[in-house]
């Protein structure tokens, strides 16, 4: 299952540009992040190879940065060696899609709709999702939503959700901080289920750094699992 996960990681949060430089895959993010913008292994490599696609990534102005999943451990390797700091590890977690929809959600507490409308880019801009990652989701070529949460007639947060091949998977998912500790975050998640599961996916992921432990505490409340996991190794 984990390399299909990062198939949809790649389908549901798109880099600008994806170029081969022998072994390895670059992206360009344009300033979208790390998840648009970290090198992948896709071939057997030697030194060299590293050498090479180091200076293609700094010949796009962007730091050095490789994304490593759990089978590219000569990789991990190889960058440790070199000194590239790890930066963070991240859960992927998954669940079916009917397991968050054994109940209704409450009137008017999730909206889907895309475009987005202002107050959720200025909830996405308050929480540090600026206009580059905006940019990602806008790249994005399939079936993409935008979740709106309200509580108290007030918005609540933002989310951003996409499907590929079947998976829909949450992205940018913000609550606003005086909205906090009222349950938007599950509506939401169960806002996407419903959303999937009416767009024909049959199961629901999620990024969550491991750091972001409030996060982590949430996805697994509501019963999903870790399918996958990553980290990146970046040259200061």
């Amino acid at each position: 299952m984990n390399k299909e996960l990062f198939d949809v990681i790649d389908g549901t949060w798109p880099a600008a540009e994806r170029t081969r430089c022998g072994p390895f895959v670059l992206r360009r993010g344009d300033g979208g992040g790390s998840r648009v913008s970290a090198a992948t292994a896709e071939d057997a490599f030697e030194s060299t190879d590293i050498d090479a696609a180091v200076g293609a990534m700094r010949a796009m102005r962007q730091t050095p940065l490789f994304m490593v999943r759990p089978d590219d451990g000569a990789l991990d390797t190889a960058l440790e060696k070199r000194d590239f700091e790890i930066i963070d590890p991240v859960n992927i977690y998954t669940c079916p899609v009917e397991q968050l929809t054994d109940r209704p959600i409450p009137r008017v507490t999730v909206f889907n709709l895309w475009e987005p409308l202002a107050i959720m880019r200025e909830i996405w801009a308050a929480g540090g999702i600026g206009p580059e990652r905006l940019a990602v989701m806008d790249r994005v070529q399939g079936i993409k939503t935008g979740l709106l949460a309200r509580h108290n007639d007030k918005p609540g947060g933002t989310g951003f959700v996409a499907i590929y091949d079947g998976i829909a998977m949450v992205h940018a998912l913000e609550i606003v901080p005086h909205q906090r500790r009222n349950g938007l975050g599950k509506w939401m998640m169960r806002g996407a289920a419903f959303w999937a599961l009416d767009n024909g996916a049959d199961t629901l992921s999620v990024i969550c750094t491991k750091a972001n432990t409030g996060a982590n505490a949430l996805y697994r409340s509501l019963g999903l699992e870790i399918a996958g996991h990553y980290h990146y190794r970046r040259l200061t």
